[in-house]
């Protein structure tokens, strides 16, 4: 039943909603008021004057989220009447909601459909943010597989691309790859890129991909030059960190990247079978 009501409660809200002319999401007070169950407006201004000093307190400017306008209304007579309103941001219904009175029953959906939909958001960025380090974590290892094979052409020796990766390690986090496992706990048999963060993940890709366009543009030969050139270009990504304010070897790891896979893999078939779900 309570379920019934938040999806009418969503449908309705939702449907409600206008754009300015500039595309920006809307909504009218004297919508919101009936909506919550207020059927005096001088009530419903209460709430509203509530949720602007919220808005104050929280530090976004009240004008850029309640902007006071004009409304014409029937009258009888097929006379009409100008009448006080305002345009309200989604963050202000949120806000309004948050303040009213939770006894009456359209507060209180509201303020759990407020809280579905935060929810939803939190989920949905996380779940951004997981494929972003996937699809980074994916381009690392297409780059280092590029940079072995012209190793390989231009050294002749395998041997000689784990050796230089290694040192790129030392200069882009000034600490050994083991050490860097250690820190990060990584067991000896993974690689420490399954459990590096988003921005390592992409400067490390940025620095061998340096590596590989420069090995192969000045005809590098052996394993000492394009290990001096790969540690060069690991050592200008750290500078460039660290005048961001960005410690290469204090970030913390992040979730092994197998399971992070796995775990969107499986919420996709969930989301397939069950598109309303959270």
């Amino acid at each position: 039943m309570k379920t019934n009501i938040i999806q009418t409660l969503t449908s309705t809200f939702e449907s409600h909603a206008q754009q300015t002319n500039g595309g920006i999401e809307f909504w009218l007070a004297r919508d919101i008021q009936h909506l919550l169950g207020y059927t005096k407006w001088d009530n419903f201004l209460n709430v509203v004057s509530k949720a602007k000093t919220a808005c104050k307190v929280s530090g976004h400017p009240i004008l850029d989220h309640f902007a006071d306008v004009g409304k014409t209304i029937g009258m009888p007579k097929r006379a009409t009447k100008e009448v006080l309103d305002l345009m309200l941001t989604r963050y202000a219904c949120y806000l309004i909601a948050q303040n009213g009175d939770s006894k009456k029953q359209e507060i209180a959906f509201a303020q759990t459909y407020f809280a579905i939909q935060t929810r939803r958001a939190e989920l949905i960025e996380q779940r951004l943010l997981e494929t972003e380090r996937v699809s980074a974590r994916k381009k690392l290892s297409a780059t280092e597989k590029e940079l072995s094979q012209v190793i390989f052409e231009q050294t002749g020796r395998n041997q000689d691309f784990a050796l230089i990766r290694s040192k790129g390690d030392q200069a882009l986090f000034s600490k050994s790859t083991q050490a860097m496992k250690v820190r990060w706990k990584v067991s000896e048999n993974r690689p420490l890129a399954d459990f590096a963060p988003t921005i390592i993940l992409k400067a490390k890709d940025f620095a061998t991909e340096i590596t590989i366009f420069n090995a192969k543009e000045h005809g590098m030969k052996s394993e000492t030059v394009i290990s001096e050139e790969h540690i060069t270009n690991n050592k200008a990504v750290r500078n460039t960190l660290l005048e961001r304010g960005i410690r290469p070897e204090n970030l913390s790891a992040e979730d092994d990247i197998k399971k992070v896979e796995r775990r969107l893999v499986s919420e996709q078939k969930k989301s397939m079978k069950k598109p309303d779900s959270l």
